[in-house]
Formats: structure tokens, C-alpha cells, sequence
């Protein structure tokens, strides 16, 4: 099976759907615009991280379309497509500007079914997401939690490439809303993909490890950082689940909770703070459903209630690590 990086996964996504289906397009800033060549043939710089290149010289402007600099035209002319009959894809560069188009996200999108007899409204919208750039506070930002806490839309937060084409094959398909996002800490890790077309259900997470002392939930980017420090305490014979939600909503809940019952123990792992973020809603989940099957208290592994720090020292610090996790596996192995 051939090793794709997590940014080819998405690009290959995209043209396996938009050649699939004549109804898919793709919406957003500079996906068609920025990059001409010596051929004489027009193609797209793919956005800030290079995700649609190659999609405009196969499908062409009327389906890769360039919109101005507004997140509200984007959702907006997505949600109104969506409505129509088509099956957009919007891009939002960083989610962090969900801010200037939220009304059409909160009020809108989100409410269609409901609000118009279960009209479809098939709209993806990808986002990156997440810190490790020193990009600043308002281009680091994890949106996960707040997303998911409304109803009505879908999240999905891969962690690797065999993910991330399979969970974006299958938003194109659903019939509603889905936001889609992608870790820009990600973009360059491989690991082995099909070529072809396969799909992730949403509400299936993954167990990454297998272990009986302690379960530990982490997603997107946080995972690579929950297996490293499980697998440095296996050395020492203390063995962990490490359980991969892949979607945020719908949330598996089974799986987190079939292995709680079994560890007794659980450490919730997060990139965004824990204040009514998605680390609280695990440790409310394990309180509320396997309340006599835990042996101490769950521990969340999070930054702390702050913007994100520029400077690249304090970002480090900001966000967890292996050795934030191990310590905190060892903290609940103490309550035994």
C-alpha cells in the first residue's frame, strides 16, 4: 500500500469526489488563483497550504471557485449551494475566522433541516486548525469544542492520512452539514493509504493502543503524542488504551466508556483548555456512565485558559507533551 502524506490524502479526497460527482465544487480563497507556469497552463497555489493544487486545470473555474477576501461570502454562497443542489466544499484558511462567518455556520447551516422539513443541506466546510507554527493567537486556535457544541452539524478531527481521505470521502457524501478539520501540524506526516475509494463512518473512533491500567483519549495532532508517551510506559509494564475519536460529533461513546469500565482510570488529552472545551465533556461523559467503575479521578491534559503565545518558547509550553501525559498516567496509577 503506498505511503501518502496527510496533504495528499485531502488533495486525492477532492478529486476523487469532484471526478465522482459533477456536483461537488470547491469554494474558498486563492484555490484557483496564484500560480501560473511555464506551459502556459493555469493552475491553482491550492490555498495557503498548497490542498486544491491541481484541481483547477482538470475541473475548471465553474467548479473551482475564487471567492474575495470573506469568510461570510464563502458560507454564505456554500449554504446557498447546498440548498440548491450541489455539494460544496468550502475552505476557511484558519478556523480561527469562523468568527466573521458564525451566524452562517450557527443559524443557518446548522438549522436547515430543521427549519425547512428536513430540507438537505450537503456542505462541507474545512478549516486548519491547531498551534506549532507561532502563528499567533489568531491563527492557532483549535475550534473543535465550541463547534461541537452545536447541534445540527457533524466534526470531524482526523489524525493521519488514512483518516483523513476516508472521513472527507465520506462529509462529501453526507447529506449535512460537516466541518472538517485539519491539523496544520499534519500536513507533512505520512503512513500508508489506498489509492482507491474507501469511507470512515462518522461515530467510529479507533483504539490506537491496547492496554489494562489506564485509558487515554486524544485527538488530532495529540494523538501522536499519547501513543509516544504510552508506548515509553509500556516499557515499564504500565500498558494504556489510547483511543482515537476521529469525529468530535458524532462521538463514539461506547468505545471511550468500554474501556474505562475495564481501566478504572481515564486521562482526557486536548489541545484547546479544558473551561467547557472537549476534554470536560469526556471527564462529564465517564462521571455520567462509568461513575462506579472509576478508581480516581480523571485527569485532563490540557494549555491553560489563555490565547495562544507567539513567541515559539512559550508555545512549547503551552502545549501539552509526552511527558504532560506520562505525568499524568502516573497521577491516576497513584489513586490505586
Amino acid at each position: 500500500m503506498p505511503r501518502k502524506t496527510f496533504r495528499e490524502a485531502i488533495n486525492e479526497a477532492l478529486h476523487l469526489e469532484m471526478e465522482r460527482d459533477e456536483t461537488v465544487l470547491i469554494i474558498g480563497e486563492d484555490v484557483s488563483g496564484g500560480a501560473g507556469g511555464t506551459s502556459g497552463q493555469r493552475d491553482a497555489a491550492g490555498g495557503v497550504f498548497g490542498l486544491t493544487k491541481g484541481l483547477l486545470p482538470r475541473f475548471g473555474e465553474h467548479r473551482v471557485i475564487d471567492t474575495p477576501i470573506s469568510e461570510a461570502a464563502i458560507i454564505g454562497a456554500a449554504n446557498g449551494a447546498a440548498l440548491a443542489g450541489y455539494r460544496p466544499v468550502a475552505e476557511i484558511m484558519f478556523s480561527d475566522f469562523i468568527g466573521v462567518c458564525f451566524d452562517q455556520i450557527l443559524n443557518q447551516a446548522a438549522k436547515f433541516r430543521y427549519m425547512f422539513g428536513g430540507a438537505k443541506a450537503p456542505l462541507v466546510i474545512r478549516m486548519t486548525v491547531g498551534a506549532g507554527r507561532s502563528a499567533g493567537a489568531q491563527h492557532s486556535q483549535i475550534m473543535h469544542g465550541l463547534l461541537s457544541a452545536i447541534p445540527g452539524i457533524k466534526v470531524l478531527l482526523p489524525s493521519n492520512a488514512y483518516d483523513a481521505k476516508g472521513l472527507l470521502l465520506q462529509a462529501i457524501r453526507d447529506d449535512d452539514p460537516v466541518i472538517f478539520l485539519e491539523h496544520k501540524m499534519l500536513f507533512n506526516d505520512a503512513c500508508e493509504v489506498p489509492d482507491g475509494d474507501y469511507t470512515i463512518p462518522f461515530g467510529e473512533g479507533v483504539l490506537v493502543r491496547e492496554g489494562e491500567h489506564v485509558t487515554i483519549v486524544a485527538s488530532g495532532q495529540l494523538v501522536k503524542v499519547a501513543v509516544a508517551a504510552a508506548d515509553k510506559l509500556a516499557k515499564e509494564g504500565i500498558t494504556c488504551d489510547v483511543i482515537d475519536p476521529r469525529t468530535t460529533s458524532p462521538l463514539d461513546e461506547e468505545l471511550i466508556l468500554e474501556s474505562v469500565r475495564q481501566t478504572g482510570r481515564l486521562v482526557v488529552v486536548d489541545e484547546a483548555p479544558v473551561r467547557c472545551g472537549f476534554a470536560a465533556d469526556i471527564a462529564r461523559l465517564a462521571a455520567e456512565k462509568a461513575f462506579s467503575s472509576l478508581r480516581a479521578p480523571v485527569l485532563p491534559v490540557t494549555p491553560p485558559h489563555t490565547p495562544v503565545p507567539f513567541a515559539p518558547e512559550l508555545e512549547r509550553l503551552y502545549l501539552p507533551d509526552a511527558a504532560d501525559v506520562e505525568k499524568a498516567v502516573r497521577a491516576v496509577l497513584a489513586h490505586s
